[in-house]
């Protein structure tokens, strides 16, 4: 049975990555960091070099053509929602490739909705029960049955964060070397997992 927000259509109405990106980008240049709080000044500091990250996996990535030819099979319309925030750094590193698989089929529509406006989505999908991670993508055939689900990082990142915190280190460092995996890995990971979930060996 369809999830209450599915039948109100609310993933349906979301965001397309144009329009996402669109609003990122006048975000961005239309800020006046001089009137923000310091929370507010760290969160656009985040915002913009997100926004880098971001326009240069877009403007590079090409999908893996075994993975295009398994997403062209997909013979029935889906719609694959992302719950994010612009200023998450894992949806920067993230967001970009899902864009890009997805548009490999026009019955994939990916449609963004931001975490803190649709909290009791998110709440639907905690990351262990517990966490409000993101990017989450959630997958659906158009009456709402789940297909799929990703996030909210590559498993083999997630394993690198998880040896940070257990040896102690302090966030910024682990956010550091997070980065530095996200630069050398390239979408790797990302594109071995969305092969495994369509079927690709």
């Amino acid at each position: 049975m369809a999830h209450k927000f599915f039948l109100e259509r609310r993933p349906h109405n979301g965001l397309t990555y144009s329009e996402y990106f669109e609003s990122f980008r006048k975000k961005i240049e239309t800020a006046e960091p001089a009137n923000f709080s310091q929370e507010e000044k760290d969160l656009f500091e985040y915002s913009k070099l997100n926004f880098q990250r971001s326009s240069r996996i877009h403007k590079t990535y090409i999908v893996d053509s075994i993975l295009i030819e398994a997403l062209q099979k997909i013979s029935e319309p889906q719609i694959w929602m992302v719950i994010t925030e612009d200023w998450c750094g894992d949806s920067a590193q993230n967001l970009p490739y899902i864009a890009k698989i997805a548009d490999c089929n026009p019955k994939i529509f990916l449609r963004i909705i931001p975490r803190d406006q649709n909290l009791d989505i998110m709440d639907l999908y905690l990351t262990n029960g517990n966490s409000r991670s993101i990017p989450k993508l959630i997958a659906f055939d158009m009456d709402g049955n789940e297909l799929f689900q990703w996030g909210p990082r590559p498993l083999e990142a997630q394993k690198i964060v998880t040896m940070l915190k257990e040896e102690g280190k302090p966030k910024e460092e682990i956010i550091e070397q997070l980065h530095i995996w996200y630069g050398r890995n390239r979408g790797k990971a990302l594109e071995n997992e969305f092969k495994e979930i369509f079927g690709v060996k």
